[in-house]
């Protein structure tokens, strides 16, 4: 079947997948899975990524207490899932451990808290902390929850690269695993932090129950967006969030195809494998091949996350070097 259609702009040969095509992608028997891994790794290096790999790591820099309802949350307010809650870290305490993250070679180090917004006095302070190594690496990148105009702008000001904010998952399906704010609200803050200067990062979360429609739905939503960076999760259900264990998960080969078909409807966007990302199996060491720029290093929000050697290692068996 025909995947792609093929387009000439600006005397450069590109190649767009449509609605159709991206399904196809997902549909794809795993005997054709080689094939299209070379497909994805020639479309992405044709749009000048390098191959080389970039690792992010977070700070949860306030924990629990969240007053949202999404269903697979650990620290949402409709949760009985064991987690840790504490009030926002000091700044001396996000340095420090940012001063950790430059050891592991990271790009970009990401304070993130819990709650719908922060409070201004909140804001203030995560802006008083970023101001102090505005020109260290790795680069600043925040997760605060839904942000105005005017908040995203303070963070610029203070020196921010980059804004994280997760759709979560497509339009249709996000009533079904929140209802108190909307998908709407996430993809403003999205063109918001775009309007402020930022970069963007945003993804969401695969597994919660969508179908394969609105799987392929979310990467398009995510393209008009015309996000820098998408950040794919894989479900991690929890014990005690609105989706439990012992639910069918998405299987690797599945999992594998979604990343081919997020890397190849966004050609032009990093593409960084969080959560999850271990149940690949044998597929792990493909997920670069698959369209994959750049992958999360150190704990997670809830979970326990990835050791540095364990992704140092995962690389060089995958031929891949390290991001300066």
């Amino acid at each position: 079947m025909e995947l792609l259609r093929s387009a000439e702009l600006d005397d450069e040969y590109m190649q767009v997948v449509t609605p159709l095509g991206a399904l196809e992608i997902l549909l794809t028997p795993e005997d054709r899975i080689q094939p299209l891994l070379s497909f994805s790794e020639g479309m992405r290096a044709a749009r000048g990524f390098s191959g080389a790999i970039s690792l992010c790591c977070i700070i949860n820099a306030k924990s629990g207490d969240c007053t949202e309802d999404c269903s697979f949350c650990a620290q949402s307010s409709a949760s009985s899932a064991s987690h840790r809650s504490y009030p926002m870290m000091s700044g001396s305490r996000i340095l420090t451990e940012r001063k950790k993250a430059v050891e592991c070679g990271a790009g970009h180090f990401s304070i993130v808290t819990s709650g719908g917004s922060p409070t201004d006095m909140e804001l203030t302070n995560i802006c008083e902390t970023i101001s102090r190594g505005e020109d260290e690496k790795p680069l600043w990148c925040a997760s605060l929850g839904i942000l105005s105009l005017r908040q995203q702008m303070m963070l610029k000001d203070a020196g921010l690269r980059r804004y994280h904010h997760n759709l979560e998952t497509e339009r249709t399906f996000f009533p079904e695993i929140c209802t108190t704010h909307t998908w709407q609200d996430r993809a403003d803050t999205v063109r918001m932090a775009k309007v402020a200067g930022l970069e963007v990062c945003s993804g969401g979360i695969i597994g919660l129950g969508e179908s394969l429609g609105q799987r392929v739905a979310m990467a398009f939503q995510l393209r008009d967006l015309e996000v820098d960076s998408i950040a794919l999760n894989f479900l991690i259900p929890l014990e005690g969030t609105g989706i439990t264990p012992g639910r069918e998960h998405i299987s690797p080969v599945d999992m594998l195809k979604t990343v081919i078909m997020f890397g190849m409807v966004c050609p032009d966007s990093e593409l960084r494998l969080c959560a999850g990302r271990g149940m690949l199996g044998k597929y792990e060491i493909e997920m670069f091949r698959a369209g994959v720029t750049g992958i999360m290093n150190g704990d997670l929000l809830t979970t326990t996350g990835s050791r540095l050697q364990d992704d140092l290692d995962l690389l060089k068996a995958a031929g891949r070097v390290l991001a300066k």
